[in-house]
């Protein structure tokens, strides 16, 4: 696995984390669960779809969890693209914490010598395993025809790719906050938040 350096990508990629769902709404963790979405994650989705077909984008891939296939869908419908799924773009697997009430959870300390980077909550991924499975899509990527592609994910797995493209390691992902229905445009030139 090798970065992709942003003047590299030679397109313009357009993140979008997927509309609302009800665990979003019940305060739950949801790793690579299932939950649909609501009523207003449908509407977040629409809103986005209405951003993105300005930009004719060439590619729609999407996590293939219900919530951002979903999502992909509804935007694919408005701008006549077909929707493709990877599994590389789903959501940290949380293990058995998927589904748990965030407002249960203890905070635990990493063990000893071990980054919180590397820890596999739950016995699911690390952000070292999720940045990995990221990194080798992104590869791939690199060798698709040109144009704007857009990419519909999670909140936690956008974060951790952007950290990718800019050069970052693993231990440099910034986890600033996307809201449900955002959009992140990644130009060779830079990035814009919408």
């Amino acid at each position: 696995m090798s970065t992709v350096p942003l003047a590299g990508l030679g397109r313009s990629i357009i993140f979008v984390r997927h509309g609302q769902s009800t665990w979003n709404v019940q305060g739950r963790v949801p790793g690579q669960g299932n939950p649909p979405l609501t009523i207003l994650g449908v509407q977040q989705a629409e809103a986005a779809a209405v951003q993105i077909e300005e930009h004719a984008p060439v590619r729609i891939i999407s996590s293939d969890l219900d919530r951002a296939r979903r999502t992909a869908e509804i935007i694919g419908r408005r701008v006549g693209v077909p929707v493709e799924v990877d599994e590389a773009l789903r959501e940290q697997s949380v293990g058995e914490l998927t589904g748990a009430l965030s407002r249960t959870l203890q905070q635990v300390t990493p063990p000893l010598g071990v980054h919180l980077h590397e820890v596999r909550w739950g016995g699911g991924e690390s952000v070292v395993d999720v940045y990995e499975r990221v990194g080798d899509f992104f590869d791939s990527l690199a060798d698709s025809p040109a144009g704007p592609v857009v990419i519909v994910s999670h909140g936690f797995t956008i974060q951790i790719a952007l950290t990718y493209l800019h050069g970052g390691s693993p231990y440099d992902v910034d986890w600033a906050t996307l809201p449900n229905g955002g959009i992140v445009t990644v130009e060779p030139s830079g990035v814009q938040v919408t």
